[in-house]
């Protein structure tokens, strides 16, 4: 089902690149429907007893006795979500969605493609969060991360990861979960001592308010983790990580032949299809999504005939 009324914008807006630059995240409101958050949660009920929970030391993303921590709990973890039939058509959705692929393409370039396996996130009361991490300069060791690394040449914006965190329950202010440095996809030093943990600067280390629905689109240049979960209601999101068409940081795609799990593939149109391309240039036929509002066409951006020709010739694949 749409998820809003009216048409969507076909390119990223003024505002929303402002604030993406000033901040390194942005909100966008409303990309899934009442009803399709709804859906979403009933399918992951069906799979509650799938759910992984990192309880073990190894697996711990916080460390004890630090705010991150909780009351005990670990987090829980849910994949597969691209494989489940007909149950992953709303998750299936995100990767060319109408709404957000103006700021897929503003921010990752014509030709972006999911990077990692996208899953679900879930915190139950007083389950840990996770220690901040990431950052165009990493906050932990102050070394450059060119794999994560946010730049801005010329106006034009580029991630090389970006993480989009699909939000299935209300974020209220002061409910924990997803949290922020913000501006610090800029920086050009490591933290100080105690701020990663959130035990130094906590003033700075922002959980911005979010409702079911809503999408944060942040750069993993910026510090990012999330706070203990305060709430009754067990925390859900959906995780997805996109990369521009060059850039890539996992390697799932090519574990099935160069191809992600074929479940992936069911019920996709075109433009999702391509989103699950492996990495290379747009000009080697790479499918680029048709900026017309409606996120289900592509054109493929080519060379000339005669230079694959000469490749083929040369090389024995059109392709060098």
């Amino acid at each position: 089902s749409s998820s809003n009324t009216n048409p969507c914008p076909i390119e990223m807006t003024e505002a929303e690149r402002y604030l993406f630059d000033l901040n390194g995240y942005i909100i966008i409101r409303n990309v899934l429907t009442t009803e399709e958050i709804a859906q979403a949660n009933a399918i992951i009920d069906q799979r509650q007893q799938s759910m992984i929970e990192r309880k073990e030391g190894p697996l711990r993303n916080a460390v004890q006795g630090t705010a991150f921590y909780g009351s005990g709990p670990g987090r829980k973890d849910l994949g597969g979500v691209l494989e489940w039939g007909t149950d992953s058509q709303i998750f299936k959705s995100i990767l060319a969605h109408p709404r957000l692929l103006p700021l897929f393409h503003g921010i990752l370039g014509k030709g972006y493609r999911m990077d990692h396996l996208p899953f679900v996130i879930a915190q139950d009361k007083g389950a840990e969060g996770f220690q901040l991490h990431g950052g165009t300069v990493d906050c932990n060791s102050g070394q450059y991360n060119p794999e994560l690394a946010y730049t801005c040449h010329n106006g034009s914006i580029r991630s090389a990861l970006l993480g989009c965190n699909v939000m299935l329950t209300d974020h209220d202010a002061g409910y924990g979960g997803f949290c922020v440095v913000p501006g610090s996809h800029k920086s050009h030093f490591k933290m100080p001592p105690g701020m990663v943990d959130g035990e130094a600067h906590q003033e700075y280390i922002l959980q911005p308010a979010t409702k079911a629905g809503d999408v944060v689109l942040f750069s993993e240049g910026t510090v990012h983790g999330a706070m203990a979960w305060t709430q009754e209601m067990q925390r859900r999101v959906c995780l997805y990580r996109f990369s521009p068409a060059t850039h890539v940081y996992g390697r799932s795609y090519f574990t099935n032949g160069g191809r992600w799990p074929e479940k992936m593939y069911e019920g996709l149109n075109d433009a999702q299809r391509a989103v699950l391309e492996p990495p290379y240039a747009n000009r080697l036929d790479r499918p680029e999504i048709v900026e017309d509002g409606n996120g289900d066409s592509v054109e493929v951006s080519s060379r000339s005939d005669r230079k694959k020709q000469h490749d083929r010739e040369l090389f024995g694949t059109k392709y060098f």
